[in-house]
């Protein structure tokens, strides 16, 4: 009888894109059941962080946890993922010990760095005594967007939608989200 692997992946997903889906789809090629854990969960869960200054900031998160649980969702579904290999929670990477309320802390949790808020993270799950597996070290050059650059495109009315999947476009769009980006972040 084998074991099933228990995998967690977090991130804010603010706002979801192409990257993003590399980071989960990644993870998930490892494991058989992905647990998807949303830092930044509401204001209560969020504080400011040294490594990465931008993090809590307003225009940084203007989606809710609701609204990027279903762009997840609907992007793993759309990438062929069924829905029974996966479940969306909250992540308080910000407070760690509020960590095990919301993920199995004997799963494996999936880690990728690009900075020295990746390396924060990795450090705060180790301290946890969690296992990690670091699938990645790459420079910031090597990243594929940022959500930061997306809602940065929406706010001066460029061409995004080719770094979001398409799901995730129609979401956006479906439910005119696009105004609140260009407000919280002009």
């Amino acid at each position: 009888m084998s074991t099933k692997i228990i995998g967690v992946i977090h991130g804010k997903f603010q706002m979801l894109h192409l990257g993003h889906m590399e980071y989960l789809l990644a993870g998930k090629n490892r494991c058989d059941y992905l647990y998807i854990g949303i830092t930044n969960p509401d204001t209560n869960l969020t504080s400011d962080n040294e490594n990465d200054l931008n993090r809590s900031k307003l225009s940084s998160n203007p989606f809710t946890y609701y609204e990027r649980m279903e762009m997840i969702r609907d992007a793993m579904l759309e990438n062929g993922v069924n829905r029974t290999e996966f479940e969306i929670v909250p992540f308080p990477i910000n407070y760690p010990k509020l960590i095990n309320n919301y993920v199995p802390m004997s799963a494996v949790f999936f880690v990728t760095i690009y900075d020295k808020w990746g390396e924060h993270k990795l450090e705060t799950l180790n301290r946890l005594g969690v296992k990690t597996d670091l699938m990645w070290v790459r420079d910031m050059s090597e990243r594929l967007t940022s959500g930061t650059e997306v809602r940065t495109l929406i706010a001066n009315d460029g061409e995004w939608t080719h770094l979001v999947p398409k799901s995730v476009s129609t979401y956006v769009k479906e439910r005119k989200l696009i105004e609140r980006i260009k407000t919280l972040c002009k």
